[in-house]
């Protein structure tokens, strides 16, 4: 019986971006919404509605896999100009600033009624340059007791699903807004097919065979970083394991089989939608255990939103489009993974690559950043 239910988990969550799909192409408010926000409102009731036995095995397994296969896919169509490079450094370091400036404001308001202020303030450092994996590196090192990780951990879970819902529901127009937006010039997907217009009758003529190239060579590339990210030392498989899967993805996009495919588009696309609900339906509100300290949990609601804000101010006075700065914030607050899933909402497939390489940098450096901080505010 537990089988079946996790057959059926595992259906809802390939087969509902389908019909979300098809949906929105019906239902014009829909539409405007996108697939990715409904499905993850969908994802969402079902996390805290539906709680079957093997959901959280099938939750683990496509979680997992929908970003590695959406990666390479979406990176073969894409076209690299010298131009960005700006925009992708003055971002990065933007990026990083926001999070130690807002981290040190919150520690300067907040630190005095949490306890161990100051290995909590490295350990968000961590974390919000990085990833989780950065949380518990820092937790190991500076000896934080294991209550500690917990709360933080159960706090980002809430304060990341609002600052990725805010940003999802309205957040990206208000930034684009606020921001110059060179990278959208021919991005939209009205503009990409006039762009195009010339290879649409090749683009319908591809085949079963196309998408068989597509995904082998996806297949190829998911299998060498996992062996790279295998052999890599220990506590570095994800940094190695994204970073090889983005450079081939990369090095694949230059080659004429590969390049351009509609049918390679749509397929990553797909695999994101299928992350978005997956990803969704983990928020079960049950399990959040924020009850000990809401100073942890407004210390990471300032370091988020504070570091956006610190973030976009930056961002125009240095002039970094719109796009570029918000895979940046995504790619350090809620981490690489989850940037496929906001250029598809952006539709804008240009900047991925770019959040990518950053979030790739943050994990390596958070660490430091976050060792490094700690000594400063115990300064403080």
């Amino acid at each position: 019986m537990q089988t079946l239910y996790t057959v059926a988990i595992a259906l809802v969550f390939l087969l509902a971006p389908a019909a979300v799909i098809r949906l929105c192409s019906k239902v014009s408010w829909l539409g405007k919404i996108g697939p990715v926000m409904v499905l993850y409102i969908i994802g969402l009731l079902i996390g805290n509605i539906f709680h079957p036995a093997g959901m959280a095995q099938v939750q683990e397994i496509l979680s997992s896999a929908a970003v590695p296969v959406a990666i390479p896919l979406l990176l073969f169509g894409s076209t690299f100009k010298k131009a960005e490079t700006r925009s992708q450094i003055l971002a990065l370091v933007t990026a990083i600033i926001s999070v130690i400036t807002a981290t040190i404001i919150g520690f300067l308001i907040f630190g005095d009624s949490i306890q161990d202020g100051e290995k909590v303030g490295a350990m968000l450092t961590g974390v919000y340059t990085g990833g989780t994996m950065n949380l518990a590196a820092l937790k190991t090192m500076l000896g934080a007791d294991e209550a500690t990780f917990i709360l933080l951990n159960s706090c980002d879970m809430v304060i990341s699903f609002i600052y990725l819902t805010v940003l999802m529901s309205f957040g990206i127009k208000l930034i684009r807004k606020w921001l110059p937006c060179e990278t959208l010039e021919g991005m939209t997907e009205s503009s990409e097919e006039a762009a195009d217009g010339n290879q649409k009758q090749k683009k319908q003529e591809e085949t079963a065979k196309d998408v068989a190239i597509l995904l082998g060579a996806t297949v190829l590339i998911v299998a060498l970083a996992g062996a790279a990210g295998l052999i890599a030392p220990e506590g570095w498989f994800m940094t190695i394991f994204i970073l090889t899967l983005t450079t081939l993805g990369i090095a694949a996009s230059f080659v004429p089989a590969l390049h351009g495919r509609r049918k390679g588009e749509e397929i990553g696309m797909y695999a994101i939608y299928v992350f978005s609900i997956t990803v969704a339906s983990m928020a079960d509100l049950r399990t959040l255990d924020i009850s000990g300290s809401l100073s942890v949990l407004g210390y990471l609601a300032l370091v988020v939103f504070g570091s956006l804000i610190i973030n976009l101010i930056l961002a125009r006075v240095f002039r970094i489009d719109a796009d570029t700065v918000t895979v940046a914030s995504v790619s350090f607050i809620c981490s690489p993974p989850f940037v496929p899933m906001i250029t598809t909402v952006m539709k804008n497939k240009r900047v991925l690559a770019a959040g990518l390489g950053i979030g790739i940098i943050g994990y390596a450096a958070g660490n430091y950043l976050g060792f490094a901080l700690h000594q400063l505010l115990q300064i403080l």
